[in-house]
């Protein structure tokens, strides 16, 4: 039986919508995340030696643990930003249903093959889920 540690949520922001769009995408078609949620965010940071006060969108990316390493290969394949924010955080509780959710919709060596289909999602359809 699964351990709910043995699942994470990952973190990564974008300079905008369409950039964190092209992510979200990418991570769902490849099976490397089952769901991933986009919000609006204020970052304030220092780079370059430079105080930053930026609009940026933030990715919740929910997906298993052990795909870490793919997971961040594939969002700094196409990442605009030199050094992107890319971090995990063990989920440590989750609804058990969910948990499962996330074990159907990801591939567990994020080729994005797989030999049998995606099942379908009887809550929320086929689809990308993209939050308006």
């Amino acid at each position: 039986m699964k351990e709910e540690n043995d699942y994470s949520m990952f973190i990564t922001t974008c300079a905008g919508r369409d950039a964190a769009k092209e992510i979200a995408k990418l991570l769902v078609e490849k099976r490397l995340a089952a769901c991933v949620q986009m919000f609006p965010v204020e970052s304030v940071y220092v780079w370059q030696k430079e105080v930053c006060d930026e609009s940026e969108t933030a990715l919740f990316i929910k997906s298993k643990s052990v795909l870490f390493d793919k997971i961040v290969a594939a969002i700094r394949e196409i990442h605009k930003y030199e050094v992107p924010e890319i971090i995990q955080i063990p989920i440590i509780g989750g609804l058990p249903e969910y948990l499962k959710w996330i074990d159907e919709r990801t591939e567990g060596d994020g080729t994005g093959k797989s030999k049998t289909p995606l099942p379908p999602d009887p809550v929320r359809g086929n689809g990308v889920i993209i939050p308006h």
